[in-house]
């Protein structure tokens, strides 16, 4: 059984808005980001993989089985969704326990497998902690050992670190990348940085259809050769802001660092810079991108 998504076609409706429209990607084992605009269809689309949406049109299949299969595909599947709740007042171990007896997980494999999973999410000294208890990054980390707690090929991942500190994320995105090793781990997410740092295989979604599916660095040359940098002040900006797509801003004082993107220096004293995956998404979502699908 090989270790790969295949989704064709794909159309899904809430009454008459088309939340997914012809989506046709292909997803083989590592980390693959998926990305977009809050509304943009991923956790639609992140239901759907894990049988918890049923499609309208189009063929779905998880390592070469029909997503209609709810049953087949759920034991080779794992689903932390963006809102993850578990057992409040149970400890670390007892919900992990419990959700391993709701796994059709022996006594035995339980025993075994949940201080490993525990360990893996750095968790171990926290196991008589009561869920209530832990902070919001730890919790998303128990969330990840409930979710590979069967073992799956596939795990899917929405919006995992909305809301967490910059080092708690840091941590998150190394735990996905270790866990992509041995299985597919599908990331969705509204945060650039987050697919810069961990995947190189990616698709953008917006309005429902896909912008842009292939690698980080085919993505990069839509803008190579267009991201500058400029000093300016504080009331040149909302100038350059409705000519060009300015990406960052900077404050020094009474002036400002920008980073812009441009078909053409824009004017003296701006410096070419070399592209980020964030440049490339605004230029995309500007519709100035070309609509790159491999």
């Amino acid at each position: 059984m090989k270790t790969k998504i295949e989704i064709k076609h794909l159309d899904k409706f809430y009454g008459k808005k088309k939340a997914l429209s012809d989506v046709n990607l292909t997803i083989e084992e590592g980390m693959f980001g998926l990305l977009g605009r809050n509304g943009a269809g991923k956790t639609t689309l992140m239901k759907v993989l894990a049988t918890l949406l049923e499609k309208q049109d189009g063929s779905v299949k998880i390592c070469g089985i029909p997503v209609e299969k709810a049953a087949q595909i759920r034991e080779i599947t794992g689903y932390l969704p963006q809102d993850f709740s578990m057992y409040p007042n149970m400890t670390v171990y007892e919900s992990m326990d419990y959700l391993g007896i709701l796994s059709g997980l022996s006594k035995e494999e339980r025993k075994k497998r949940i201080p490993k999973l525990l360990k893996k999410v750095n968790l171990q000294d926290n196991y008589k902690t009561k869920v209530k208890a832990l902070s919001g990054g730890m919790k998303r980390r128990l969330g990840i050992a409930q979710a590979i707690l069967h073992n799956p090929k596939v795990l899917i991942v929405d919006e995992p670190t909305a809301g967490l500190d910059p080092e708690e994320r840091v941590r998150f995105r190394n735990l996905l990348c270790e866990i992509a090793e041995e299985r597919i781990v599908i990331l969705s997410t509204h945060i650039v940085g987050d697919i810069e740092a961990t995947c190189e295989n990616i698709a953008v979604l917006d309005a429902g259809k896909v912008l842009f599916r292939g690698t980080v660095t085919a993505l990069l040359k839509t803008v190579e050769g267009k991201v500058y940098k400029a000093e300016i002040s504080r009331h040149e900006l909302e100038a350059v802001k409705k000519q060009y797509i300015v990406t960052s801003i900077l404050t020094l004082g009474n002036n400002v660092m920008i980073r812009m993107i441009a078909d053409q220096t824009p004017f003296s004293g701006a410096e070419h810079c070399e592209p980020g995956v964030e440049d490339a998404y605004m230029y995309l979502m500007q519709g100035r991108g070309d609509l790159l699908c491999s």
